[in-house]
């Protein structure tokens, strides 16, 4: 396979965190190398490869090292070691109230997240229409986003990462946003994408969204990928060894 085929490449890629007895020893251990820690390996030796234009779900247990492989993708974290190759703008649904100035305007807002995202205000101009109409917050748009519930900022911030054009989408648990049509409009919105041809990397507990979405579902625990398939083996897996055996 041509690289270029390849929207993203993990390869032995591993994780750990240092984990300190209170928040005096983690400052200490700045000035102090001999400060005792325990490490958490939050990845195990993970690799993967996913094609320009696949649909995948992430299934796995809270603490499975899901969302640290997320982190790592998007470069919110980095990995102790291991390669990882990202070919293509990624826009990741991860924390969508987060990354927001309260003071500004929703609409000031729409600009503040494309320049954390890399994108020049030009082209931000383009996609305000389109922002604003998706995230429906009417007169709101204007108000400071200090305003705003946290379904609203969600709304947002699903409106602005959906309408960036990305060629990478990540999406974790964020399909809960706003009411009921919302979430459809959501769901909607992503189908179009993946119809374009976008990746799509997609965390969830959902089977059933998993399998409206996506075609080829891996199963994540303690840290390492377990399982490699198509999404309904992969969900069936999850089901039978991962759920039905914590209970």
């Amino acid at each position: 396979m041509a690289d270029n085929d390849i929207a993203i490449q993990i390869k032995n890629v591993n994780k750990n965190y240092r984990l300190f007895k209170n928040e005096k020893k983690r400052l200490h251990s700045f000035f102090d190398k001999s400060v005792d820690y325990k490490t958490k390996k939050a990845l195990n030796n993970v690799s993967l490869m996913i094609r320009k234009g696949e649909s995948v779900a992430l299934f796995g247990k809270n603490g499975a090292g899901k969302s640290t492989l997320l982190k790592i993708i998007t470069g919110v974290t980095y990995s102790s070691f291991g390669i990882v190759r990202i070919n293509g703008r990624v826009s990741a649904l991860l924390e969508l109230t987060a990354g927001f100035d309260g003071e500004l305007t929703g609409r000031e807002n729409i600009y503040f997240r494309g320049d954390i995202l890399g994108i020049e205000k030009k082209e931000m101009k383009k996609l305000e229409s389109s922002i604003v109409s998706f995230a429906e917050l009417g007169d709101y748009i204007d108000q400071p986003v200090r305003t705003y519930s946290s379904g609203m900022k969600a709304r947002l911030g699903f409106a602005i990462n959906i309408n960036v054009e990305p060629e990478i989408l990540i999406v974790d648990e964020a399909l809960s946003v706003g009411d009921k049509d919302f979430r459809e409009k959501c769901r909607n919105e992503i189908n179009k994408k993946i119809e374009q041809g976008i990746t799509f990397l997609f965390v969830t507990h959902s089977i059933a969204d998993a399998r409206r979405f996506c075609k080829r579902g891996i199963v994540m625990a303690g840290g390492r990928l377990i399982f490699d398939g198509d999404v309904k083996t992969a969900a069936d897996f999850y089901n039978n060894n991962i759920i039905k055996q914590k209970r």
